[in-house]
């Protein structure tokens, strides 16, 4: 059996659990996790976000039950998962990996308390009325990736100064899109860079997307911030490795996965203060009064074999500003 039908096999039992434990300890408050991805992308966040209840004093099948609901990167199943779930009765939502989870939770109830996690703008969704006094029924630890999009193409042109044609991956579908893309635009600009974006909302069209990268002679890629891409980051970096194009990314997930470069927040350590908000929650805080986290640093890392395998020289001085090199 593969490692990731070993994954889905042990998180589909994990959940199944509130299903027995319910009828037997109606008492043990059951969290419900929605996700636009699936078990396998994130197994190794959920993990992180299970380590953060259990600072709380939570521990999953012994005081707490999640229940799981993966959308499997159909952004337009999110409000029927969030909406099932409502039903269900939890006492706490994390909605988790992308802003569509966000919009469809809220949507769902008004009542039950939410906490966010992602990439995003709440206020400018809104979902809060301010990140310090969130004022409703969400709060949330989120992440800023989309507006570092313009740092990481400087970053790119750095490590690849010769290119001078540089393509930009994009889901459209995505509620930050647009933003990101005004950003590059406008860096790009000032510099007199050539950016050719490709769009890419599925699977399939990843590989399209590619092929179109190739077939404009594109010099280095710039992925811009997106739960598609970090959910299917293995193929995304089989595909760069295939037609030799460097790429940066905006998670750590990609140069651990075999891509080249990253800059960007910390998702483990964002899942697992997730956790302990919902917690906290459980505990008795309001979301309303717990304000929204954004990330306090962001980590360079490159992977210097990918790097050694494209033929780009790496400076000395590039290396010691990286938080992580993976060799």
């Amino acid at each position: 059996m593969r490692r990731r039908e070993v994954i889905k096999a042990i998180l589909g039992s994990v959940s199944a659990w509130p299903l027995v434990a319910l009828a037997q300890q109606s008492d043990i408050p059951v969290i419900g996790l929605i996700s636009t991805g699936s078990s396998a992308d994130v197994a190794h966040l959920v993990a992180a976000f299970r380590r953060g209840l259990n600072e709380t004093g939570f521990i999953e099948g012994q005081n707490v039950l999640i229940e799981y609901r993966w959308a499997e990167n159909q952004y337009d199943r999110t409000p029927a998962l969030a909406a099932d779930l409502v039903n269900r009765k939890v006492q706490v939502i994390a909605a988790t990996t992308a802003s569509a989870s966000w919009v469809a939770a809220k949507a769902a109830s008004a009542t039950i308390p939410i906490v966010l996690q992602g990439g995003g703008d709440p206020v400018k969704l809104g979902l809060v009325a301010s990140f310090n006094r969130p004022g409703s029924n969400v709060t949330g630890v989120i992440n800023v990736s989309a507006e570092l999009t313009a740092k990481r193409l400087e970053v790119l042109r750095e490590l690849v100064p010769t290119a001078t044609r540089i393509a930009g991956l994009i889901n459209t579908n995505s509620p930050i899109a647009l933003q990101q893309l005004q950003d590059v635009t406008a860096a790009a600009r000032t510099t007199h860079q050539d950016i050719h974006v490709v769009n890419a909302t599925s699977d399939t069209e990843i590989d399209q997307a590619f092929v179109t990268i190739n077939e404009q002679h594109s010099d280095a890629l710039l992925v811009f911030t997106d739960a598609l891409f970090t959910n299917r980051r293995e193929h995304v970096v089989a595909l760069a490795a295939r037609y030799r194009i460097p790429a940066i990314y905006a998670f750590r997930e990609f140069p651990a996965a075999g891509g080249l470069i990253s800059y960007g927040a910390d998702l483990a350590d964002e899942w697992r203060k997730t956790g302990i908000y919902v917690g906290r929650i459980l505990k008795g805080e309001k979301p309303a009064d717990l304000p929204i986290q954004e990330p306090t640093k962001f980590e360079l890392v490159i992977n210097l074999k990918t790097a050694n395998a494209l033929g780009l020289n790496v400076s000395r001085d590039f290396l010691l500003r990286a938080a992580e090199v993976i060799e």
